[in-house]
């Protein structure tokens, strides 16, 4: 995919109604590259999900020595595999430490995602990032 967290920032403050961007998340996440069968196991499987969501970390040095990491997911949702393309724009290719300083609330508030999710679809959200800033805190321990 890729499409960047501000492009997406960007068609979300075009889109005048919420139908137009359940549509947008839709499309965008219909851009992830599916994974394999192989790959959607209970090891990446995200856990607080109704829906099923599969999210594969890679971490690599950056060229300062600092864990720079990558996100590929899915999901058996449209809706729901829209948001992991939001999650995988926001923190692909960040140093863990831009990872885990990253201001989440602001840019769901400024998507409006709080306002226009259902519970379970916010949680699973939390859930996404949760697991995200789980894999940057290992990736620091382990630098």
């Amino acid at each position: 995919m890729t499409t960047d967290i501000s492009e997406i920032l960007e068609t979300f403050e075009f889109l005048d109604d919420w139908e137009d961007r359940y549509k947008y998340l839709i499309d965008i996440g219909r851009e992830l590259p599916e994974l394999s069968a192989e790959e959607r196991t209970d090891t990446n499987k995200v856990r607080g999900c109704v829906s099923q969501v599969w999210l594969i970390t890679t971490v690599n040095t950056g060229t300062d020595g600092v864990p720079v990491l990558t996100f590929r997911g899915d999901s058996d949702a449209l809706i729901v595999q829209g948001l992991v393309a939001v999650v995988t724009a926001l923190f692909n290719g960040k140093t863990a430490r831009e990872i885990l300083d990253t201001d989440v609330d602001a840019v769901f508030a400024q998507l409006g995602l709080q306002d226009h999710l259902t519970p379970q679809r916010s949680n699973g959200l939390r859930s996404m990032v949760g697991r995200i800033r789980a894999d940057a805190e290992a990736a620091m321990a382990a630098a």
